[in-house]
């Protein structure tokens, strides 16, 4: 069973070069080389081409590398887009996707390169289940929160444990898991606030998200840390492969273990959990 671990996703200035440079040493998971919000308007054709030469040139090493391009209806968006398939990334991110048929046009241009999209926009709740459901014909591959575009655009004023915010995180979790794409939380603003920061990757791991986006490098390691399996929990999903693995169990769907009834959806999950510690583990 292969997984791909998306539990830190780190954004990267595309102006700055000598962040993208260090990009190449840092153990997040995935490293999204933005073009988009970090980057100021009269930059914004350099960073294209400095980010599509950081790409092309390699020494990402195993990290899943996605370029953030400007919306198709801005002045750079275009050309982002036709620079970004070029360059052939693991994937193109687009910003305040809102709709099938701003998600087909990309598509339309992006060719073989798989997408991401960024969830960041009342219409873009409304419409998800539907673009969730083009995702396959697509290319579309992960979900992306832009949670402070949504508390922008929706005015909700969440207070420190996100309550608020929930029910859009659930929502997006809840078609993600329908459609098979991965969910990406958004990010943590306060990058001095640890004990903040490390109890939203906890909030993000109840919420069944896969990883979180990141801000600064400070953060890969608790957000690694936080969304990997517990010890604990990996032994646990160890034995109960293990038990039905045993010839007595191959045709059972349900068997006791430790006392404990355990059916093949715990094997699902097990295996989901033994696969994830094996494609991070050092």
């Amino acid at each position: 069973m292969k997984y791909r671990p998306r539990r830190s996703v780190l954004y990267m200035p595309g102006a700055n070069a000598r962040a993208l440079e260090k990009a190449q040493s840092l153990s997040a998971d995935g490293l999204i080389l933005d073009l988009e919000d970090s980057v100021a308007p009269e930059m914004k054709a350099e960073a294209r081409d400095r980010v599509c030469s950081a790409v092309r040139g390699g020494g990402f090493g195993d990290r899943e590398i996605i370029i953030r391009i400007n919306s198709p209806v801005t002045p750079w968006g275009p050309e982002d887009l036709a620079a970004a398939v070029a360059a052939h990334p693991h994937a193109i991110l687009l910003p305040k996707l809102s709709s099938v048929v701003e998600l087909r046009q990309a598509r339309a241009q992006a060719g073989h390169v798989p997408l991401w999209a960024m969830v960041e926009t009342p219409l873009a709740l409304l419409n998800l289940a539907d673009i969730g459901a083009a995702a396959a014909s697509a290319g579309l591959v992960s979900l992306v929160l832009g949670c402070n575009d949504l508390v922008k655009e929706t005015r909700i004023r969440p207070q420190a444990s996100r309550a608020e915010l929930v029910p859009l995180l659930s929502h997006c979790v809840v078609v993600a898991r329908a459609f098979g794409l991965a969910c990406i939380d958004g990010v943590f603003n306060d990058i001095k606030d640890d004990t903040g920061f490390m109890a939203e990757c906890e909030q993000g791991v109840r919420l069944g998200m896969d990883g979180k986006t990141l801000i600064h490098p400070s953060q890969i390691e608790p957000c690694n840390r936080i969304f990997s399996p517990e010890a604990s929990e990996v032994v646990w999903a160890e034995r109960i492969i293990a038990a039905f693995a045993q010839p007595e169990n191959a045709a059972k769907g349900v068997i006791t273990l430790d006392g404990k009834m355990v059916e093949r959806l715990h094997l699902t999950m097990a295996e989901r959990v033994v696969a994830l510690v094996r494609e991070v583990a050092p």
